[in-house]
């Protein structure tokens, strides 16, 4: 039996097939132009590389359902599906930089930064329009490609009819919670602390959390309840991280987190940071300056330091701890039902004190 036994040994499989999706889309293009062909060169570029969380996690969760290990077929159909994961990641990325009007990602150009770069130091509107929309057709294209890769998976026609039927949700309710996220941005949507936490859900939990998650029981023929019981799971692990993210952005080290500093500050990010605040005392004075790009390192530490003293911070951390709390307890049910296997539960558990003790 073949089983993908170290860190590195998944992370090389997935990589590489990730590297040969765009290698063979690259040489695609070269016959639409040169244009075309540099645009998946670039988006390679800024594709691969990464951490690879959202595969890694479906490759891990795939492994500890199969207490046998994997035969190379198995194996084999996990990296493939692991790797359109990531190119789905992928894709709402690039809609999502297209959405916030961003050109910089973890401190270096992103895509629309890049492409407009090498059109010019200086780029102008024109340019910086064919940036982005090269992003959103990019975008779109992966986001295409994640399906099929979906709909060509080798594996029995039941397994395949639950595969696509998880991509089709998990893109409803990731489009669902971005256009909530921009709703509560523009200010067109209240920003109340319910809103927020479904907004994360959808938005980060579900293509972050659920989707590797059921994607490898269903791999692992699981059954219907673990499904549903590693929705939950995968919604409270998602939470927990993006309400972890929001705490770093915030309080965090930039140094560790690789994040502009106070960027969330300067954006006037609706988190539930700023919901807590919004209903205590120091809202007034918090509310003065948040939002403001042009904000100050100085003018910075002081609304985090007012978060602080309203009590915005220890508040988040309590929904942290609510969330890995309620997960260990899903997950005690599941075991108990024997619906999911105490190795899948010890895998679940190590996400949870990663995503507790994360500080990038």
């Amino acid at each position: 039996m073949a089983a993908m036994a170290t860190e590195e040994d998944l992370g090389t499989r997935i990589e590489e097939a990730l590297r040969l999706r765009f290698t063979e889309r690259s040489t695609a293009a070269e016959a639409y132009g040169p244009e075309f062909a540099a645009l998946w060169r670039a988006a390679a570029e800024h594709a691969l590389g990464g951490k690879l969380i959202r595969p890694r996690l479906l490759l891990d969760f795939r492994l500890a359902l199969s207490a046998a290990g994997l035969t190379h077929e198995e194996a084999a159909c996990a990296v493939d599906i692991a790797a359109n994961v990531e190119l789905l990641h992928y894709a709402f990325l690039l809609h999502d930089d297209v959405i916030d009007g961003d050109l910089i990602r973890r401190r270096r150009p992103n895509l629309i930064g890049s492409l407009a770069e090498r059109r010019s130091d200086d780029p102008d509107d024109a340019e910086l329009h064919w940036a982005r929309s090269s992003a959103i057709l990019m975008g779109d294209l992966l986001l295409a490609s994640a399906v099929l890769g979906f709909a060509r998976a080798d594996v029995a026609v039941d397994t395949r009819d639950r595969l696509l039927a998880l991509m089709e949700q998990t893109i409803l309710e990731t489009v669902a919670g971005e256009h909530t996220d921009i709703g509560l941005s523009d200010g067109i949507i209240p920003p109340d602390l319910r809103t927020i936490l479904s907004m994360s859900a959808y938005k980060t939990a579900t293509y972050s959390f659920v989707l590797p998650l059921r994607a490898a029981a269903v791999l692992a023929g699981a059954s219907a309840s673990a499904e549903e019981q590693l929705t939950a799971i995968g919604r409270h692990l998602g939470l927990a991280y993006q309400l972890q993210d929001d705490l770093l952005s915030v309080f965090g080290d930039a140094e560790e987190h690789g994040k502009d500093a106070f960027s969330d500050l300067r954006e006037g990010k609706e988190t539930a940071i700023i919901a807590y605040a919004r209903m205590t005392g120091h809202w007034p004075s918090i509310e003065l300056h948040f939002g403001a790009p042009e904000l100050s390192t100085r003018q910075c530490t002081d609304i985090r330091d007012r978060l602080r003293e309203c009590g915005a911070e220890g508040f988040a951390r309590s929904l942290v701890e609510e969330q890995l709390g309620a997960v260990s307890t899903v997950l005690a049910e599941a075991e108990t039902a024997g619906t999911i296997s105490p190795a899948a539960g010890r895998t679940i558990l190590a996400l949870a004190s990663r995503i507790e003790s994360r500080r990038a």
